[in-house]
């Protein structure tokens, strides 16, 4: 078997982590302490993020135990109608923390039945950092903190039906 074809069995996960090493390795070689202060920061994000994770996993373990599929695809599917919409705006401004944090359980969401343009409305309203909005309030005024927290609501909406305008729904 040539080396290529050994190479393209090898799964994308591990050829990350391997090209991580390498040029941590690299960078280890000719500058220790920059190589020393990417590893530190790399394991404090890590155990702030740990929190988020194991968040996630407890939802997406009750999602799983306790609301089907046929569920999601009547609140947030194609014949969800407004409620969906509804539903969407109010979880995307709740929900706090990274989007890379939630994509695993949107991913299981979307293939329960959840519209691609629900998606995008549930990701637009995250801007809207409902922990913020008193500190917006005092440093740029109530009538800004409303005029923009209800554009992006708005915005949301005008994305995600661009959004399942363009892309077809591919999920049941």
């Amino acid at each position: 078997m040539s080396i290529k074809k050994k190479i393209k069995k090898i799964p994308g996960k591990f050829k990350f982590l391997f090209t991580v090493f390498f040029v941590y390795s690299i960078v280890f070689y000719f500058n220790k302490s920059l190589a020393i202060t990417g590893i530190e920061k790399t394991y404090i994000m890590l155990i702030k993020i740990i929190p988020l994770l194991l968040f996630v996993l407890i939802i997406m373990t009750v999602m799983n135990l306790y609301i089907d599929s046929g569920k999601i695809e009547k609140h947030l599917g194609k014949d969800s109608g407004i409620k969906g919409w509804v539903y969407a705006t109010i979880v995307g401004l709740l929900i706090s923390g990274p989007p890379y944090v939630l994509f695993p359980m949107l991913k299981d969401l979307k293939a329960s039945g959840m519209k691609n343009s629900l998606l995008a409305v549930f990701l637009y309203n995250r801007n809207v950092k409902i922990s913020f909005i008193p500190v917006m309030m005092y440093y740029f005024g109530l009538k800004f903190t409303i005029i923009t927290s209800v554009a992006i609501i708005c915005f949301s909406i005008l994305n995600g039906i661009l959004i399942g305008f363009f892309v077809q729904d591919t999920a049941k």
